[in-house]
């Protein structure tokens, strides 16, 4: 009988030696495993803008992109795991790369419209624009919209300051590619006046252009918003929950003092 006792012991102590050795080499696997695994990898979006319009998106003196815009996707980004591939492209034919899917996403100073939103959608606003007249600082004539009637005006292709300057009876629009043309074109007096963005109009006058003013008041109220194809609703929502968690943790706050020198409007933070 004691010879059964010590062996039934035994095989006892052999299988809880057995069951603790498993279950260990499980734990093992499984910090093995943790330890293996790889972070998600990021998803990549092509990001189109036109890099002319100071202070949101243009190209500094080494050529890198800066600006509020660009600042701003690559913040989402970072907060969503997506990888920026940013290109530099005419503002006139980011919609179009939008609806043929040449590009995933617009950030562009582009302002959220009805007619706009027909073919591609927008992103929750993150900037709030308006349009605003600048003519040269000794014009003293030009005071407002109406101030143009028979006049020429000069503005960037495909924008709402185009599409503002066109409801003016009798003037002459003159469409430029890009934003820095319709400035050179009006201190050379090529034109009376441009209808552009007011910050980038501000922007423009702040860097030693004394000799372009900004008159009257601003002639809409817009807001920008960034853009992408029609459907792309998994991507949209990442973008609207970027934007909020950089509203809501400050650095939405940084980027906009940073850029304009000032707090962003409360509606904004919203």
């Amino acid at each position: 009988m004691k010879s059964l006792k010590w062996l039934v012991l035994t095989v006892t102590v052999l299988m809880l030696a057995a069951l603790a050795t498993g279950c260990g080499g499980s734990q093992d696997n499984e910090k093995k495993d943790a330890s293996t695994q790889q972070p998600a990898a990021k998803q990549k979006i092509i990001v189109g803008s036109d890099t002319t319009f100071a202070p949101l998106e243009f190209a500094d003196e080494k050529g890198n992109y800066v600006g509020f815009d660009v600042d701003l996707i690559n913040e989402i980004a970072a907060v969503e795991n997506l990888e920026v591939d940013f290109r530099s492209m005419p503002f006139d034919g980011l919609i179009a790369g939008l609806v043929a899917n040449q590009i995933d996403v617009a950030i562009s100073s582009m302002s959220i419209d009805e007619e706009r939103k027909k073919s591609i959608d927008f992103s929750d606003p993150y900037y709030k624009s308006g349009l605003s007249i600048a003519v040269q600082s000794k014009n003293d004539t030009v005071k407002s919209l109406d101030d143009l009637k028979g006049k020429t005006i000069a503005v960037q292709s495909g924008t709402t300051g185009e599409k503002e300057a066109k409801k003016v009876a009798g003037a002459t629009v003159r469409s430029f590619t890009n934003s820095d043309q319709t400035f050179m074109e009006l201190k050379n007096g090529g034109v009376t006046a441009v209808i552009n963005d007011y910050p980038v109009t501000q922007y423009f006058i702040k860097q030693g252009n004394a000799d372009v003013k900004i008159v009257g008041e601003r002639l809409t109220s817009e807001d920008y918003g960034i853009a992408l194809p029609k459907g792309k609703t998994d991507l949209l929502n990442k973008i609207n929950h970027g934007l909020k968690e950089l509203k809501n943790n400050g650095k939405y706050k940084e980027l906009y003092m940073k850029w304009f020198g000032e707090e962003p409007p409360q509606e904004l933070l919203q």
